[in-house]
């Protein structure tokens, strides 16, 4: 699933289409995670587009009439820009919107992205986006902030992490790796971690999202920014999917969490057992 690297590298990929005026709008399928709404082509045509961003792992695309593209990539949804003569639909391609220069194509094979349009002053309003946290590098995100959201919790850190209502952007790739880096067990309870224990945690969600985005993201299956090119961010993985190898003489683990993989190595991320 594309995270906040792969995110934020989309967004950046996306700039070209600043100041661009909506010739077009096409529909190929409506249903993916939710219907894409069928006004769409009406409200943003001719339109001009003048801001896109990134609020968590969503794409916001502001219009001139006030109105915002919101595009989540689910699970293998990608958002790529082609010039004009060079366009060819391909198979999983639900949604193309055209500007005199380009084409924006949102593909996805598993349909677990979703297409929304709102009112720009009420993105905020929306259920998935004003339920979110914090921006996991927003400069506010800090000790005593995390410390309030899990200091009663008896979840494991590693599904905090992952909680957007808590920090918003992390997904399963970078949880695993931001704890490593942080020597943190995956284990180890919100109300276990010591203020020492959450700095580190802090510090190691800013340092490895921005080595990754500066990586252009991990690519694994799906993903790949715009303009088709792929994330080296995966060969800097330290745990993830590396079960079964060494790092500094301990055997990296892979075990299932709330349904999901994670992977750690026992002899480096120690359990806390107390909080201070």
């Amino acid at each position: 699933m594309p995270e906040l690297p792969e995110v934020q590298t989309t967004v950046k990929g996306l700039q070209i289409l600043l100041n661009e005026k909506i010739t077009n709008i096409k529909i190929y399928s409506t249903k993916l995670r939710y219907e894409i709404p069928k006004n769409i082509q009406k409200i943003l045509k001719n339109s001009k587009i003048i801001k896109i961003y990134r609020i968590g792992k969503y794409i916001v695309v502001n219009s001139q009439n006030h109105y915002s593209l919101i595009f989540h990539l689910g699970m293998s949804g990608r958002l790529r820009i082609l010039k004009q003569s060079t366009f060819v639909n391909k198979k999983h391609d639900h949604f193309i919107l055209k500007t005199k220069k380009n084409i924006l194509i949102f593909n996805d094979s598993r349909r677990f992205g979703f297409i929304d349009l709102f009112r720009t002053k009420k993105i905020f309003k929306k259920h998935y986006i004003s339920r979110l946290g914090l921006d996991a590098l927003d400069r506010k995100l800090n000790k005593q902030y995390f410390r309030d959201k899990i200091y009663k919790s008896i979840v494991p850190i590693k599904q905090i992490l992952l909680n957007q209502e808590i920090v918003a952007g992390i997904g399963n790739i970078y949880a695993n790796e931001i704890l490593y880096d942080a020597k943190i067990s995956p284990f180890t309870k919100g109300c276990s971690l010591t203020i020492l224990e959450i700095k580190k945690i802090i510090k190691s969600i800013k340092k490895i999202l921005r080595i990754a985005i500066n990586s252009g993201g991990s690519t694994l299956k799906d993903y790949a920014s715009v303009d088709g090119a792929v994330g080296n961010f995966q060969n800097n993985f330290k745990v993830y999917n590396r079960d079964g190898q060494k790092i500094l003489g301990h055997n990296i683990k892979r075990i299932v969490q709330y349904g999901r993989s994670t992977f750690y190595c026992p002899g480096i991320q120690l359990i806390s057992k107390k909080r201070k």
